[in-house]
């Protein structure tokens, strides 16, 4: 049986007629009639998430596995406010994230009565659509309802752009009468995106151009696994002698590819930026985490750059140097130079072998036990075909300088650079995946969202590798900021918390290192697929002693 409310009935046909499976709830009153009709139908997959804040981000984890769009769906007032950060990450990773918001009718809005705030429109320009349900009565307001669910839903992936939505559900009392047997019959609004191929004179401009330049570079940002997007890439590099840039985040693989890119950028003298300097470079994909390859770009600022996005409009100039927007799909427009005939050239390229001999050479040293060990350490040891999950800040850099095993996706919230969401996140992914998922992940940005595993969907598959330094290390490596006599007890949180009660009462295996010995004993049922419970191991270390190994590191490089 579902509820009586005749939007709550709009709205659980039309999910289901867009084919949004994945559901996250979060407990309350006014959204209880959204949460028992679609717990009634056997067509969805419903998480319960308490801390509204984790289920946004347990959510994100979820598309991130899927691909798909996901539902959200809290109850009334600060309820809402609390998906702000997940809504924000979402929108700025292009991950369809559907926030369904329970409220008062708007008379009530104001008037000293519970749980109340102007809901519709909260999350301002951070979602593509916002819209405020009717409570039908009439057929032309059941129409109308109708018609902003499917705006609605269609705005989730539109002009292959995707990204969150709101809508907004008023709900008079009575709220708990559960007396309809069907859902009713819906229109579903239908509106395939269109494919956007480059016009032949525009095309042959791009290929002139590419088959003259000298020093290509095609750099990647953050995206999810795309196995055609790797084909096209490998071919194209065959074909368009080019430097390739990206970070794991990109989870591109290829022969190609500068991975160390940060690292080498760091050893070099400013005699040498030229020699480095693109002419052309083609950008893709979302963020790039590395503030070097920022910086180099825009003091270097290559002559041409062409940057490839979806169909937003927007024109994104990070490195102070973009000549051309192309809207379309990077996929298709990457085919389309494939398979242009060019004049037959060597594949040998003064430019290419430049940046990749230097490469080559970088050695890294020997580590003491540290953060930047354990992490070394568990890049060595992922087995083949593990999604990995990332927390921000120190974790993603440390992570960037050390070769990622074939096969294994990397997933970090990146959108917006947050330290909060990340252990959500990937609980997410795990509950809705077979892969062994690890998250490697600091003190703070766990201890920030231990929520995130306050939920009963944390699967037997979940490894969590959290580097407990007693605060935020990161800030020891500022120059300038450590030597604030602030830092240590204000800036850096420091603190002496561990996990072990939390991670024991919540069932998970709670494993200790506080050296290489213990780390190294620990490791095969932390990378094993056998434990029957999820495992978190928890790394001691110096947050003084790693900011000054990470300081060596560097210069060693540099030596």
């Amino acid at each position: 049986m579902y509820s009586d409310k005749n939007n709550v009935l709009q709205l659980v046909a039309l999910l289901k007629a867009h084919g949004v499976k994945q559901v996250v709830l979060s407990p309350g009153s006014r959204n209880s009639p959204v949460v028992h009709s679609l717990v009634a139908d056997a067509f969805f997959s419903c998480y319960t998430v308490v801390d509204e804040r984790s289920a946004g981000f347990f959510a994100i984890g979820i598309i991130q596995h899927t691909q798909q769009p996901v539902a959200v769906c809290c109850t009334s007032g600060t309820a809402v406010l609390n998906l702000g950060s997940a809504v924000a990450e979402a929108f700025y990773q292009q991950l369809p994230l559907l926030v369904i918001t329970a409220d008062r009718p708007a008379s009530w809005i104001g008037q000293m009565d519970g749980q109340t705030l102007p809901q519709p429109g909260i999350f301002n320009t951070l979602v593509k659509k916002s819209v405020q349900l009717p409570e039908p009565v009439t057929a032309e307001e059941e129409w109308y309802c109708n018609r902003l669910i499917n705006e609605a839903m269609l705005a989730l992936t539109h002009a292959g752009s995707p990204g969150p939505v709101q809508i907004n559900v008023p709900l008079s009392e009575p709220l708990f009468r559960y007396t309809t047997r069907e859902l009713p019959e819906v229109k579903k609004i239908r509106y395939p995106s269109p494919v956007r191929t480059i016009s032949g004179t525009d095309l042959k401009i791009y290929s002139e151009k590419l088959n003259h330049s000298t020093r290509c570079m095609l750099m990647i940002g953050q995206m999810l696994p795309d196995r055609e997007l790797q084909k096209t890439i490998d071919r194209f590099v065959e074909q368009y002698p080019c430097v390739v840039i990206a970070e794991h985040l990109a989870n591109i693989q290829s022969s190609s590819l500068i991975g160390n890119f940060d690292s080498l950028l760091y050893t070099l003298s400013p005699d040498d930026h030229s020699a480095y300097t693109p002419d052309l470079l083609i950008t893709l994909g979302g963020h790039i985490v590395s503030k070097r390859i920022r910086q180099f770009l825009r003091n270097s600022k290559p002559a041409t750059h062409w940057h490839i996005t979806s169909c937003t409009g927007e024109i994104v100039d990070t490195y102070q140097s973009v000549t051309d927007v192309i809207e379309t799909d990077p996929v298709l427009f990457l085919q389309q130079l494939n398979s242009l005939d060019r004049p037959v050239r060597t594949k040998d390229n003064a430019y290419v072998s430049l940046w990749e001999q230097r490469s080559r050479e970088l050695r890294h040293p020997e580590l003491p036990f540290s953060d930047l060990y354990a992490v070394r350490t568990l890049m060595e040891s992922l087995p083949a075909g593990a999604a990995l999950h990332l927390a921000n800040s120190s974790t993603i850099r440390y992570a960037q300088l050390f070769p990622l095993p074939e096969s294994v996706a990397v997933y970090c919230n990146r959108g917006t650079n947050g330290i909060d969401g990340s252990l959500s996140s990937a609980t997410g992914y795990a509950a809705v995946s077979k892969q062994l998922t690890f998250l490697l992940i600091g003190d703070l940005s766990f201890f920030y969202d231990m929520n995130g595993i306050w939920n009963n969907h944390v699967n037997k598959n979940l490894r969590i590798l959290l580097n407990n330094n007693g605060g935020g290390e990161i800030f020891h490596a500022l120059p300038g900021l450590n030597r604030s006599e602030a830092l240590n007890p204000y800036i850096a949180g420091a603190h002496t918390a561990t996990a072990k009660g939390w991670a024991e009462s919540l069932g998970f295996l709670y494993l200790s290192a506080t050296n290489e010995k213990e780390l190294t004993a620990h490791l095969n049922i932390f990378t094993s697929d056998r434990e029957e419970r999820p495992v978190l191991l928890e790394v001691h270390t110096s947050m003084e002693q790693n900011a000054d190994i990470v300081r060596n590191y560097y210069h060693h490089l540099k030596q």
